[in-house]
């Protein structure tokens, strides 16, 4: 526990500091509850940009004060470069982040959906602030259970297949964890399913990744999307992870690999049973899990998002990846994999309906991920783990 040694007020940040929107609904739903569960704490907000800070205030409730808003801007001169260099190395969340470390030094703890503040563990105090790690998404890939996990204070997770994972990785503790669900879950309960096209065709939902070594865009994207164009048994939503399209050099530390992403052909946009979104919010807010009836994909933790209703799924190995019995890849147990494209037509048949091997796979996948049986809703549960680890009154 955190011992309470000063009289002043317990002072918490939420910190959101990633160029896109995807991470602010995994813990942004927590800021309220929290405000609920701790009144004499001090719940602040801390955002590298205006978008940020308005994507966060759509998740307060307006019956608690409204937290006080914080920015840490990138500087312009660190934009500039960043820009030179292709935008491959996130230059604008690390300085956003160094320049801040007085700052951060004022909190008692942080709340954050990435890895990246832990260099306040490498580069100063280890005491202050407490940092405090609820991971954005409940994905299979070896990058969610990375060391770097091993320098927060408190890890909040959605279910029990990550903390099995991290147990096993060494790089959360038996007592330094909380399962509370999923609160994206929560923030995006009352949407109601957006109806896309102007046809009752089923609606395959293809979602490739960014990462340059793991995601199939390089090597089917094109030919995926000539494939739908083709034809007119289906409507298709192309939504990739929204930092596929914001760099044009892809990056990718954990597997050292650089590589250039290819154009969309315009004339893809004007099919009117084809809709194209590279970056919106609708990317991000669960409209397109929701709306697809079928799942095209790699190695998205979006796939996890998908199965909370059981549907049909298919999975491309574009990598060569040796992936049975793999946990890195046991998303791809929930539907049929491809190694190349000329079986798609087939497994689009095959797959629909659902086998019911499927549904019990994908049913249970579901239930291992996130803890759901808690009839407190996730943001309250965490709120709870929170004020306990901190010792709030």
């Amino acid at each position: 526990m955190m011992p309470d040694s000063s009289s002043q007020p317990r002072r918490i940040g939420f910190l959101f500091n990633h160029d896109e929107l995807h991470q602010v609904a995994h813990i942004a739903p927590i800021i309220s509850a929290l405000q609920r569960q701790a009144p004499s704490a001090r719940v602040e907000v801390i955002t590298s940009s205006d978008r940020q800070a308005e994507a966060v205030r759509e998740f307060l409730d307006p019956a608690c004060p409204t937290p006080a808003f914080r920015s840490i801007r990138p500087h312009a001169g660190t934009r500039l470069v960043e820009k030179m260099l292709g935008n491959m190395i996130p230059l604008n969340r690390l300085s956003s982040l160094k320049r801040s470390t007085d700052l951060f030094r004022q909190f008692d703890a942080l709340v954050v959906p990435e890895t990246t503040t832990t260099f306040l563990k490498k580069n100063g105090d280890t005491d202050r602030p407490k940092l405090i790690f609820f991971p954005h998404g409940a994905g299979d890939r070896s990058i969610g259970f990375s060391p770097e996990i091993s320098l927060f204070d408190y890890v909040l997770l959605p279910g029990a297949k990550t903390r099995d994972r991290m147990l096993a990785a060494g790089v959360i503790r038996p007592d330094n964890h909380h399962i509370v669900g999923y609160p994206k879950f929560e923030a995006y309960a009352d949407r109601p399913r957006v109806k896309l096209f102007d046809n009752d065709k089923p609606t395959v939902l293809y979602n490739p990744h960014f990462d340059p070594l793991l995601s199939s865009w390089f090597r089917f994207g094109e030919q995926i999307l000539a494939y739908f164009a083709s034809q007119n048994d289906y409507n298709l939503i192309f939504a990739p992870h929204v930092m596929l399209f914001q760099r044009r050099l892809l990056a990718s530390v954990e597997h050292r690999l650089l590589r250039f992403r290819q154009r969309i052909d315009p004339r893809y946009a004007t099919l009117d049973h084809i809709h194209i979104d590279t970056g919106s919010t609708r990317s991000v807010d669960m409209t397109y899990t929701n709306a697809a009836d079928i799942y095209l994909g790699d190695v998205s933790s979006q796939i996890y998002e998908f199965i909370r209703t059981p549907r049909p799924a298919i999975f491309l190995n574009s990598h060569d990846a040796e992936w049975q019995g793999n946990p890195n890849y046991e998303h791809w147990t929930f539907g049929p994999v491809l190694d190349d494209l000329a079986g798609l037509g087939a497994a689009l048949a095959e797959v629909s309906p659902l086998p019911a091997a499927y549904w019990q796979v994908q049913t249970r996948a579901f239930a291992y991920s996130f803890a759901n049986d808690d009839p407190d809703p996730p943001s309250r549960r965490a709120a709870s783990a929170i004020a306990e680890f901190l010792d709030l009154p």
